[in-house]
């Protein structure tokens, strides 16, 4: 189980560090795929703060292994879950386009399994 943790904080951290950097490195995809935005800088802060959060994740992993701090474990699935849950309400509320579902499924299976490995 606690090798467990170790590679869900591996994925996650590298799915939050490519997901925060592509609008960053490269805008006219990311709109192509997100549909465009008015506020360029908040889709760039969004992605500067996922990143860093991947980071601090990865980082925390590849020093303790599977000790991963229950802090870290907190940060790893409240920001999944935050991120999940403003993907779906946008998307109900017809702000964003359906393609960010995509990423509430991915968040929210990190949602899920952080959960059922901080229980174990």
């Amino acid at each position: 189980m606690r090798g467990a943790i170790f590679w869900l904080a591996i994925v996650q951290a590298i799915y939050f560090v490519i997901t925060g950097i592509w609008p960053i490195v490269h805008l006219r995809s990311f709109y192509a795929v997100t549909g465009p935005k008015v506020d360029h800088w908040l889709v760039k802060t969004v992605g500067v703060l996922v990143t860093v959060i991947g980071v601090a994740i990865g980082v925390t992993a590849l020093r303790r292994g599977a000790a991963i701090p229950p802090e870290i474990m907190l940060l790893a699935a409240g920001s999944a879950a935050a991120l999940a849950a403003v993907d779906l309400i946008y998307v109900l509320k017809r702000v964003i386009p359906k393609v960010y579902l995509a990423d509430a499924v991915a968040e929210s299976i990190i949602v899920i399994a952080w959960l059922i490995l901080w229980r174990a």
